[in-house]
């Protein structure tokens, strides 16, 4: 699975480096990036990327066709 996050959506949160902390981190803007796309399971991921107010985590399947949002 590929993950990504839109910097121009993020807020900042949060919610995402709570739950995946091996995959997500909030950088020195206090803007999610990726570290690892596959530092958790990708039901966590999921749920992390459930959880952004923003919809800004993108993830894709091995295919490139976007499974969420």
């Amino acid at each position: 699975m590929k993950v990504t996050v839109d910097r121009d959506l993020c807020i900042g949160c949060g919610n995402c480096e709570s739950i995946a902390p091996n995959v997500f981190e909030l950088d020195s803007e206090g803007i999610a990036t990726v570290i690892d796309p596959e530092g958790d399971d990708e039901s966590v991921i999921r749920e992390a990327a459930e959880s952004c107010p923003e919809d800004a985590i993108i993830l894709q399947d091995e295919d490139g066709e976007q499974i969420y949002p």
